[in-house]
């Protein structure tokens, strides 16, 4: 199969440095692509020839958007069922009558790469509850942080609420030095991480100083009323259930919660019931709380950690 392509410095950029998206596209498909001039030729099979052909057709055609191409753009155009998109509205909160799923922040534009994450950023926006259920490495937490600062920073809600149980994993740390957010702090990095993906540095650090960006351990949401703010509770299988029922009746007028977790990575005490399970069983038949589950074909970590969990899935004994 034969493409041409008009512009050679998009068709460069297309390729990638020394034709490694060329070669990663030939890796996942099992097709040969050959380069002459501004022409590519792909060999192959019929059927996964016709796949490659439509993905370096969907990659240049991104190129000339004005958007980079890297191997998560490859890897999210293999995943994703294109078949129901539209035209992408000018309102985010509209996104979803068929549109294209983007996710715009300050610093970039995040963009769903699988069906199943592609499911669960659509609920984030249409649902004030949504969970998000699966193993490490799935994109749960860092898609529903980046859905809060798009909403942030549309206007929809006033202050973003990030927080987790504050429980050791495996480990005893013993007493920790420092100031009471100085001793947090490690537990809530990966929740930095996230933010620091999605708004420049002294942004953020003018929004954590007005407290409109809270970064803080589940234990200190009890009492609280959240109004007009984006919630996230994330690791929530370290809740018991009293602090899964506390965090949950938190819910303000216009706020939205999403509670993450993977029922995989207790760390509670033993005989300790998780709250993330409980939830699951009394919530699941309320009709305005959205669950979506993820599995080790979600993985968008290093191809490793797919392989890796399914590894531990396949060894634990039936229930």
């Amino acid at each position: 199969m034969l493409l041409e392509f008009p512009d050679n410095r998009l068709l460069i950029e297309l390729c990638g440095e020394f034709d490694r998206n060329l070669a990663e596209i030939e890796q996942r498909l099992g097709v040969q692509i050959v380069r002459r001039g501004n022409q590519l030729i792909v060999h192959g099979e019929i059927d996964p020839s016709q796949k490659a052909v439509e993905l370096l057709e969907a990659l240049y055609e991104r190129l000339e958007g004005g958007r980079p191409v890297e191997r998560a753009d490859i890897d999210r155009e293999l995943r994703l069922d294109r078949s129901d998109e539209e035209v992408v509205p000018d309102s985010q909160m509209e996104l979803f009558t068929g549109g294209k799923v983007e996710i715009k922040t300050r610093k970039k534009l995040v963009e769903p790469r699988t069906d199943a994450q592609k499911a669960y950023v659509k609920n984030l926006f249409e649902h004030e509850m949504a969970f998000g259920i699966g193993p490490a490495g799935t994109g749960k937490t860092y898609l529903a942080v980046a859905v809060g600062v798009s909403m942030f920073i549309q206007g929809y809600v006033d202050k973003i609420i990030l927080c987790r149980p504050a429980v050791e994993a495996g480990e005893r740390l013993g007493f920790l030095p420092g100031t009471q957010e100085e001793k947090v702090d490690p537990y809530m990095q990966p929740l930095y991480d996230a933010l620091n993906d999605f708004l420049p540095g002294k942004q953020l650090a003018k929004l954590k100083e007005e407290k409109t960006i809270e970064i803080a351990p589940l234990a200190f949401m009890r009492g609280r009323t959240l109004s007009n703010a984006y919630v996230v509770l994330d690791e929530a299988q370290n809740a018991t259930t009293m602090q899964m029922k506390m965090f949950l009746t938190r819910l303000g007028e216009g706020s939205r919660m999403v509670i993450t977790g993977d029922r995989t990575q207790v760390d509670l005490p033993r005989g300790v019931q998780s709250g993330l399970r409980d939830a699951e069983r009394l919530l699941a038949p309320i009709p305005k709380i959205s669950f979506n589950y993820f599995t080790s074909k979600d993985v968008v970590r290093h191809p490793l950690v797919a392989a890796i969990i399914e590894a531990y899935e396949a060894d634990e004994p039936p229930a």
